[in-house]
């Protein structure tokens, strides 16, 4: 499997594989209206091509001759926690499909993110994980990620509490 950085182009592959992605690990806690509402504001096409010519953005796509199976998507940080900087990144998505998880794919995927961030020269970097994700939170913490916070993050009338994690680059 290949990596490559994704660009405009992409936008339709990044949404149906983020709608795919989504809904195979998270799906079944919601309801479907607020699920479909979700996927269809947060993967749009047009939102995925806008954050690609978004300055300081990026997205690298995990490829199995052509076909899409994972991505991350790295960018200025968004998070709301009243520690970060101007210049701060943040590791906005890392997915891949559940059948290739736990082999590997998603560390690659990670490196290539986190290069790209030290890179680019931000003081941290910040992440957001489901607070039941526990095995995403142990790899991000042997990543050298600590946990600094928490929110509230909505889909629909569901409010899933995410745990806010950050790893000084300095």
């Amino acid at each position: 499997m290949i990596i490559r950085r994704a660009n405009a182009a992409d936008a339709e592959t990044l949404s149906a594989l983020s709608r795919d992605t989504f809904t195979e690990t998270f799906g079944h806690l919601y309801a479907p209206a607020d699920l479909r509402d979700y996927l269809d504001a947060s993967y749009a096409p047009a939102r995925y091509a806008a954050q690609m010519e978004e300055q300081g953005c990026a997205l690298w796509l995990l490829e199995d001759e052509g076909r899409a199976r994972g991505y991350v998507m790295a960018g200025p940080c968004k998070l709301p926690h009243a520690g970060v900087r101007p210049g701060d990144m943040e590791l906005m998505r890392l997915y891949v499909h559940r059948e290739l998880q736990n082999g590997g794919h998603g560390a690659r995927l990670f490196a290539q993110a986190m290069e790209w961030i030290a890179a680019n020269g931000p003081a941290s970097c910040w992440l957001g994980v489901w607070s039941e994700n526990l095995g995403a939170q142990r790899f991000y913490q042997r990543h050298g990620f600590t946990k600094v916070g928490e929110y509230l993050y909505e889909v629909g009338n569901a409010s899933d509490l995410e745990f806010i994690f950050r790893r000084d680059m300095e």
